[in-house]
C-alpha cells in the first residue's frame, strides 16, 4: 500500500472534531452589513426543469459569516486576500487556551500573557508555526447574536477576546502562525473599547497572519497535541470567507 494512503488509514483512527458553526438564512452577521446580504440555497435550476432534470442553488453570504477565516486585506490595505494562501498554509498545530473560569467571573475577559506562560508551563512552549485558539465558551450562545455580542440593559457590548499583549506574545516571543476565537471579534471588547478601534485584530492581519473567528466545540479537543485543518473555497480576491475547520485528535 502507498505510503499516504497507509498514513490516511491511521489518521482516520484518531478523532475528528468539527469546529465550525451550521450556517442558513437565519445565522447571524456583523449588524454593519445590509439586511438581505445572506441568500443561502435559492434555487436557481429546479427538478423537472425540460432543459436538464437537476437541482441548481445559489448562495449569496458576506465574507465575514458565521465561522470564517480573515485575510490581512480585510483591515490592511493591499495587503494579501484569499488567494494568497496556498492548501499547505492552512494546516497547523493547535493549541488550545482554556479562558472559561476567567470568564465565568468577567465576561469582558482579556487574555493575558500569564495565562499563556501557565498553558506553556503545562504542555510545553507554543510551536512554530501553531494555530492557537482561545476557548471561553462564548461559542454556546451561537446563534443568538444579541448573546454574542453580550448586549447589556445599556446597549454595550460585553465579552471575552485577546488582549494585545498576549497577541504579541505569540506572535514576537513565538512563532505562531493563525489565532482563533469563538466571540465574533478578536479585541475583548473592553480592550476594543479603551483603543476606540480593533487594535488586535488590526496588529495580527498587520502582520500577515490569518485568524479564524466564531469557532465552536473547543471544548472538545485537548489544549495540546492535536492538528487544526481549515478549508474554504478559492474565491480570489476575498478579504474573508465561510471556513470548514476542524481538529484531529490522536486518542
Amino acid at each position: 500500500m502507498y505510503e499516504l494512503w497507509k498514513a490516511l488509514k491511521e489518521a482516520k483512527k484518531y478523532r475528528w472534531v468539527e469546529l465550525s458553526h451550521p450556517l442558513n438564512n437565519d445565522s447571524p452577521y456583523w449588524a454593519g452589513i445590509p439586511d438581505g446580504a445572506v441568500e443561502l440555497g435559492t434555487t436557481y435550476f429546479d427538478w423537472g426543469n425540460e432543459m436538464l432534470d437537476c437541482l441548481i442553488q445559489t448562495f449569496k453570504f458576506p465574507g465575514q459569516f458565521g465561522t470564517h477565516i480573515d485575510f490581512p486585506g480585510h483591515f490592511i490595505k493591499d495587503a494579501p486576500l484569499s488567494e494568497a494562501y496556498g492548501a499547505k498554509d492552512l494546516v497547523f498545530p493547535l493549541c488550545v487556551l482554556d479562558v472559561t473560569a476567567q470568564v465565568a467571573e468577567d465576561p469582558c475577559y482579556a487574555v493575558t500573557v500569564e495565562d499563556i506562560k501557565n498553558y506553556e508551563a503545562k504542555y510545553g512552549p507554543i510551536p512554530d508555526g501553531a494555530f492557537v485558539a482561545l476557548y471561553t465558551g462564548w461559542s454556546a450562545r451561537w446563534p443568538d447574536m444579541d448573546a454574542l455580542s453580550g448586549i447589556a440593559v445599556d446597549g454595550s457590548e460585553n465579552f471575552p477576546g485577546w488582549s494585545l499583549e498576549a497577541l504579541q506574545y505569540i506572535y514576537e516571543e513565538r512563532s505562531a502562525a493563525a489565532n482563533g476565537h469563538e466571540a465574533l471579534d478578536t479585541d475583548a471588547s473592553r480592550v476594543a473599547a479603551a483603543a476606540g478601534d480593533l487594535a488586535c485584530e488590526r496588529y495580527v492581519l498587520g502582520k500577515g497572519k490569518v485568524q479564524i473567528e466564531v469557532l465552536c466545540n473547543l471544548d472538545k479537543v485537548p489544549p495540546a497535541g492535536a492538528v487544526l485543518v481549515a478549508a474554504y473555497p478559492r474565491i480570489a480576491g476575498a478579504t474573508g470567507l465561510p471556513v470548514r475547520v476542524w481538529a484531529i485528535v490522536e486518542e
